[in-house]
């Protein structure tokens, strides 16, 4: 059955702040670990071309069912890292919770590369608590976690393939600011941290 309700969880609720960062005019946009599309159909409203692109054969059949109609969304079956994307074809990159599936820095350089010039990057991700003040801050944060995902009816499409982070807190905010000079790092409640950069323009 096609599943086309609007769903929350702690990944969705990273999208209204994504959105905000798409710039203005965006031409072509792209969604990286794309699942079934949701962001990617956000993200139509905000570019006038959008692909997203994912390695599971699942999610990518159910993004293209729940886009049937919208022929500015294209999907694209495929490891992000070999995938055939043009280079320097995107006015807007982003990704939320997949880069963990990936080689880190393997996976930011591609995203990078991908970027036109001005354009801008967002990257949504989990990491692995190392430190006393990484868990001190899950801690404090897990009844908020708890409470917000059963008020609002937390959920996660069928077949989403899932990870356990290997990179720590500190080591994703290393490598971040050695490939992306002057990249954005904020820590979020719902445990995700995020990544946001620009490439400088010509």
């Amino acid at each position: 059955m096609r599943q086309t309700d609007p769903y929350w969880n702690t990944n969705v609720a990273r999208h209204p702040g994504i959105l905000r960062a798409v710039p203005e005019g965006c031409g072509d946009a792209l969604d990286v670990g794309c699942g079934d599309g949701l962001l990617a159909r956000k993200l139509a409203g905000r570019a006038k071309r959008v692909t997203g692109v994912d390695s599971s054969r699942q999610m990518i059949a159910s993004a293209r069912e729940l886009a049937a109609g919208h022929p500015d969304l294209t999907f694209v079956e495929g490891d992000f890292l070999t995938a055939d994307l043009p280079a320097a074809g995107y006015d807007f990159v982003c990704s939320v919770s997949t880069i963990h599936h990936m080689d880190f820095e393997s996976a930011l350089t591609r995203m990078r590369g991908l970027l036109r010039p001005g354009g801008t990057l967002v990257v949504v991700g989990l990491a692995r608590e190392t430190t006393p003040a990484d868990w001190a801050a899950t801690i404090a944060a897990a009844p908020v976690v708890r409470i917000a995902k059963v008020l609002r009816r937390a959920r996660t499409p069928a077949g989403m393939p899932v990870a356990d982070p290997w990179m720590s807190y500190g080591q994703i905010r290393a490598a971040a600011r050695r490939l992306l000079p002057g990249v954005r790092y904020r820590r979020h409640v719902l445990r995700r941290y995020s990544l946001t950069w620009q490439q400088p323009a010509l």
